[in-house]
């Protein structure tokens, strides 16, 4: 079995661009979150990252992003 290819996007994160690397599935379900809410993905990505350095500095971007794409696909 193949594991899913990875894709890299940037964004600007509080001034400074950072690469993110996410499976494809994710990165639909984010965009997907993003318009349900009527926000830019970048301004999602910004929300999530600022929660998690709020709440859980030590858990990184991507893992963030995963956890906030299955949560949000459950509601």
């Amino acid at each position: 079995m193949q594991m899913p290819r990875l894709e890299k996007r940037s964004v600007s994160l509080n001034g400074h661009r950072t690469s993110i690397a996410l499976e494809p599935e994710f990165w639909a379900a984010l965009a997907a979150a993003a318009a349900r809410s009527g926000i830019s993905l970048a301004a999602l990505i910004a929300r999530i990252d600022s929660e998690r350095a709020a709440g859980a500095p030590e858990r990184g971007l991507a893992s963030a992003l995963r956890v906030y794409a299955l949560t949000a696909q459950r509601l």
